[in-house]
């Protein structure tokens, strides 16, 4: 099949500016071009050519920002596809469709994108009518497009994202243990017991409920520390009142909370290698973080918030725990107080995620399910 994958208009693809829908694209596309031919087309970056292919025989062709949808839509009235795949933008569709009427269309849907102020009755009709399929990256994405249009029904199917398994060592893992002795001397938390939060700092990410658990998370763990990676958007280290806010509560316990800004993607796995437990403290019904998927390759338990698609990766009490009363600092308290008291129980549930994250979520495994989705037939 001659297979193009369409970006969004926000990042590039390869991922060197983060986002976890072009880190989805770029990852499947590699192993897709295996066996088709494949090209991703996304925004320019100063950092890379408008035309390219890589060493994984993925062809990259990439637009201006300004003007994105109008160079696709004049592309692909140049080059034939089989299959196009949109990423995220339902009304996107009708150009794409008058661009290349002989195409299957696939959608894949990463967030709340059939939502009434995201897209009219009328046009999210058309879109259903026009694609092959819809794939969304949780259960709760699909809920949300099927309550609106019970027509879409039989064209939505729930494909989870996946991870690069062996870019993340646990550090019971030989190579593991180098990278937890290294990174932890590095940023002098030797000794210490690490929560990790990676993520946007914006309030519905609800990175201020972790320092407001501190004290009594303190007060049975005095050598514990919450280790924040992240900042206000992708690259963006400016400091908001949100962020500053954060800063300010973290002071008071400058020994037990930790920043770090936005790092590249690549130095990402370290800083999950490191920690013991994983906390995702969202407040907003998140389509289901990709954070989740991270932790698990990295071995780590992981208490998420019941919001969203976040629960549907987490076998409460196996590989981690969903918190009910999400807003509530102390029910986070509770379960981070729970897995340090339990430092063999907190082992045992890393080593689940990660054998569930090898099982279901690795990219071989959504590559497969996307040529499904595609009309390629089981071999």
């Amino acid at each position: 099949m001659k297979i193009a994958m369409i970006a969004t208009e926000k990042l590039p693809v390869p991922p060197i500016r983060g986002g976890a829908t072009q880190i989805y694209l770029d990852a499947t596309a590699a192993i897709m071009a295996r066996k088709h031919d494949v090209t991703v087309l996304s925004i320019r970056d100063r950092d890379l050519p408008d035309v390219e292919k890589n060493k994984n025989g993925v062809s990259y062709r990439r637009f201006s920002q300004e003007t994105y949808i109008q160079e696709v839509a004049n592309h692909l009235r140049t080059e034939t596809y089989d299959v196009i795949h949109v990423c995220n933008r339902p009304r996107w569709i009708r150009h794409i469709r008058e661009a290349s009427p002989d195409s299957a269309l696939v959608l894949s849907i990463h967030n709340e994108m059939f939502r009434d102020d995201k897209i009219s009755y009328a046009e999210g009709v058309d879109c259903i009518n026009a694609v092959k399929q819809i794939v969304t990256v949780s259960d709760y994405i699909k809920m949300t497009i099927c309550d609106r249009f019970p027509q879409a029904i039989g064209k939505v199917a729930t494909v989870y994202s996946g991870v690069d398994v062996e870019t993340f060592q646990p550090k019971w893992t030989a190579q593991g243990e180098k990278i937890y002795a290294t990174i932890r001397r590095e940023l002098g938390l030797e000794g210490r017991k690490v929560v990790l939060f990676v993520g946007r700092l914006s309030k519905v990410k609800g990175a201020h409920l972790l320092l407001e658990a501190l004290p009594s998370i303190i007060k049975k763990h005095p050598e514990a520390v919450i280790v924040f990676v992240g900042s206000k958007w992708f690259g963006d280290n400016e400091v908001n009142s949100y962020v500053r806010y954060l800063y300010t509560l973290g002071a008071m316990y400058e020994n037990n909370a930790m920043f770090i800004q936005f790092v590249k993607p690549e130095q990402i796995p370290q800083l999950y290698t490191m920690a013991d437990l994983f906390v995702c403290p969202s407040q907003w019904q998140e389509p289901l973080a990709r954070v989740h998927y991270e932790a698990m390759a990295a071995g780590l338990p992981i208490i998420t918030s019941n919001r969203g698609g976040n629960p549907e990766v987490i076998e409460n009490g196996k590989n981690g725990y969903i918190v009910k009363d999400f807003s509530n600092p102390e029910a986070y308290a509770a379960l981070i107080n729970k897995l340090f008291d339990e430092p063999s129980s907190s082992i045992q549930m890393g080593k689940y995620g990660r054998q569930k994250v090898e099982r279901e979520f690795n990219w071989e495994v959504v590559a497969a399910k996307l040529l499904r989705a595609y009309g390629e037939e089981r071999g």
